[in-house]
């Protein structure tokens, strides 16, 4: 399907900062669309210049209401009409006004009202809204829909006088409240007058259990926050007058609602605002949670890499006071695993998520392992690991380090030693060779067979942990050791 800004490129000669008004009425109309219980289509005027008579329309948007139930159960984006085939259509981009009241059409089984606005901006009508409601359903509205009908009229009109949407609002995003929410309408002095069910159930979630009508919201919030509690830049009278778009949370420590408020204008002036009110304490409660099991996690990790490390220590010390070579060699091999296993962890304890950036895991494995080596080894470094979960990233780090030191230990050169690490990803499959010109190895080497304990826990790593396999091979004058393994 093609997007809003093709459609108006292959259809008319608007101007970038056009395009940009309409897609912003885009992003917000649900708003519209929920107040006037409407469906909603937003027409392009087919033109092949400026100056030219349209040749129809073209369907560049559309939105069902979240209020009530659709009256279109078919996508009409990209669908045309011609020139004369919509009067109210043509009406309404002739005269630039507002078309409405008109008579109920049969559509389908549905009478349905049409209503047409000119979306327009510095005196220029770039489309048409046309909105669609069920007929029979507005016969007996009720004070709610009175009210919300006579909201959405007055936004329509800020529409058609270029005044909506109000620019880089602050209500275009999917977390912001919306109709059904809850919705609290003001006069022009900040007063109350009218406040749906869901809002007032909101207010006293938050503490406010007395009548709203009649009172002054933002004195109704400054005599909540009476201590001052609740830090805000501006006053509540101020934030909650109506006169400018904010939009702020007051948690109550009972309850969290977020609010927004909308202007309300008339021409140049001003005749009140909308505030739509949404209970976000179970949404916040859960962030809290989050936040929570993240720092228990964070702190696990930090647990667990100090046991590590403790544990490492401890083999150390051992390993000083042993005096058979063999033995101090084993216990040195297992500080160096534990060591690795710790890396980890460490990095998980200093990160938000359980996806370890491994490259700098594999940073700190080779700093280990070359501050343990006397001689001077060139080291180079072809690809990125990137992220891996944390059980992928504690088998890759072992598999890495008894690979690295196989190659330190047995890698020697009398033209000098070289370490070669290359990481290959395609898709999610990974190959990581690692790659020293030591002597190479022995005739009829067979890594199944071989008593080489650390290249066993590599490979017995590899197969069962990483679901890969690992192979030793000579490749010119380098002793190769790669991993193959995949990442779902």
């Amino acid at each position: 399907m093609a997007t809003l800004s093709e459609l108006v490129t292959a259809n008319s000669t608007l101007k970038e900062h056009e395009v940009e008004h309409l897609a912003e009425l885009v992003a917000e109309w649900r708003l519209l669309a929920d107040l006037s219980f409407a469906d909603l289509v937003l027409w392009l005027p087919i033109r092949k210049d400026e100056k030219s008579w349209p040749q129809g329309y073209v369907a560049i948007a559309q939105i069902r209401p979240t209020t009530a139930a659709t009256v279109f159960g078919d996508d009409l984006i990209g669908s045309k009409i011609n020139w004369g085939q919509r009067l109210l259509m043509d009406q309404a981009l002739s005269e630039g006004e507002i078309v409405k009241d008109t008579q109920p059409e049969l559509v389908g089984e549905i009478m349905i009202k049409e209503e047409t606005v000119p979306v327009i901006l510095n005196n220029k009508t770039l489309a048409i809204i046309s909105r669609h409601r069920n007929a029979d359903l507005m016969r007996s509205p009720s004070k709610l829909e009175l009210n919300y009908r006579e909201i959405a009229h007055l936004i329509f009109k800020m529409v058609s006088e270029g005044n909506f949407p109000i620019r880089n609002s602050l209500y275009s995003s999917e977390s912001a409240p919306r109709v059904g929410d809850g919705l609290i309408r003001l006069d022009v002095n900040g007063t109350v007058f009218f406040a749906s069910p869901n809002a007032r159930s909101a207010l006293s979630r938050v503490g406010y259990q007395d009548e709203l009508e009649q009172k002054n919201l933002g004195e109704v919030f400054s005599s909540l926050d009476k201590d001052g509690t609740q830090p805000v830049d501006e006053s509540w009278k101020t934030l909650l007058s109506g006169k400018f778009l904010r939009r702020v949370e007051y948690d109550s420590g009972k309850g969290v609602i977020d609010l927004l408020v909308i202007p309300l204008t008339q021409g140049k002036d001003r005749i009140g605002a909308i505030v739509l009110v949404h209970n976000i304490t179970e949404l916040r409660n859960r962030d809290k949670a989050l936040i929570t099991k993240d720092a228990t996690i964070k702190e696990i990790h930090h647990r667990v890499k100090n046991n590590l490390q403790t544990v490492s220590a401890l083999l150390r010390l051992q390993s000083r006071r042993v005096e058979d070579p063999t033995a101090s060699a084993a216990l040195a091999e297992a500080v160096r695993r534990v060591a690795s296993i710790a890396l980890v962890h460490e990095t998980l304890s200093n990160q938000s998520s359980e996806s370890v950036e491994f490259d700098q895991v594999f940073d700190q494995i080779i700093n280990n392992a070359f501050e343990l080596i006397p001689r001077k080894i060139e080291f180079k470094k072809v690809g990125v690991f990137g992220s891996f979960d944390s059980k992928i990233a504690t088998a890759l780090s072992l598999v890495v380090t008894e690979l690295i030191h196989n190659a330190i230990e047995h890698g020697l050169s009398e033209t000098g030693d070289l370490l070669v690490i290359e990481v290959n990803k395609e898709n999610n499959r990974y190959t990581v060779t690692i790659s020293d010109n030591g002597a190479g190895l022995p005739d009829n080497f067979n890594l199944e067979q071989s008593s080489n304990l650390g290249l066993q826990i590599a490979n017995t790593l590899t197969k069962n942990e990483l679901n890969g396999s690992i192979n030793l091979f000579r490749n010119g004058n380098l002793t190769s050791g790669q991993i193959i393994f995949s990442v779902n």
